[in-house]
């Protein structure tokens, strides 16, 4: 299941990598799974990433370091103190500033060849088919039900595939969605509804700043976002459709559940 850039990312899929490039680049240059061509398709890439906090912050700056060669953040927040605790793209001298500008010049001194997108602003049903539009791929960070509902639905919309991450206290979730697709078995790919078919309750899940949340374990989750993301650009490997791995950093478990289709979700659902 390899990934399909949009046209401009075609395109630039002839641009050859400069003599500085072929050198940051070479321990993936000399990986047989990844090699020139494998580099190439993540210079040309499109990723938008949602939310550069706690998972934002390591899958930006491995993305970043990876080659990829445009990346969109969407964040409103600004860096507070309690932020640092987990979200390493920023700094103390950052405090006050949006996340979006502070992250944007963590990838700067990273890697210059990476062109930044900041899109200051929160997320939405009604924005997100816009923001979602010169994308590729989308991967998301944020922290809330709302958000995650409003972006799947818009990558299922708009045909772009999805890597979705979610935090707790001591566990963390990954899956990949490609429910614009059809599954080996002639199903359609599930999505993030299937998964999970509606939000908790209101107040049975508490925000990170009452629960609090384990700063590796963000590091730990925003790096396996970001070799998700990866794997797919660079067309190795198997996707995390219909898997749902899930870490336990108390008994550091890895575990992945399978999930499929549920044709009563109201996406891509038998009509009645």
């Amino acid at each position: 299941m390899g990934f399909r850039p949009a046209q401009s990312g075609s395109m630039a899929l002839a641009m050859p990598l400069s003599a500085d490039e072929i050198e940051r680049y070479a321990r993936h240059l000399v990986l047989r799974e990844v090699g020139g061509p494998g580099q190439a398709k993540l210079k040309a890439a499109r990723i938008l990433v949602i939310g550069a906090g706690g998972l934002g912050a390591p899958l930006i700056q491995y993305l970043a370091a990876a080659g990829i060669g445009t990346i969109g953040i969407v964040d409103d927040d600004a860096v507070s103190l309690s932020n640092l605790q987990r979200q390493v793209i920023h700094g103390t001298p950052d405090i006050g500033r949006p996340k979006v500008e502070s992250a944007a010049e963590a990838v700067a001194r990273l890697n210059p060849h990476v062109r930044i997108v900041p899109h200051a602003t929160r997320i939405t049903a009604e924005n997100a088919p816009a923001l979602l539009a010169e994308y590729d791929c989308v991967a998301d960070g944020s922290d809330n039900f709302t958000t995650r509902y409003a972006v799947s639905d818009a990558c299922f919309h708009a045909g772009k595939p999805l890597v979705t991450a979610a935090l707790g206290q001591f566990d963390g979730s990954l899956t990949t969605i490609r429910a614009h697709e059809t599954g080996p078995d002639g199903y359609p790919n599930p999505t993030y509804r299937c998964l999970f078919p509606s939000p908790p309750l209101p107040g049975s899940v508490p925000p990170c700043a009452e629960a609090g949340v384990l700063g590796a374990l963000a590091g730990v989750m925003g790096s396996l976002m970001a070799l998700e993301v990866i794997r797919a650009v660079a067309g190795f490997g198997e996707p995390l459709v219909g898997r749902l791995l899930m870490v336990d950093a108390r008994a550091m478990r890895f575990e992945t559940l399978s999930y499929g289709w549920d044709e009563a979700n109201p996406l891509s659902g038998m009509r009645t």
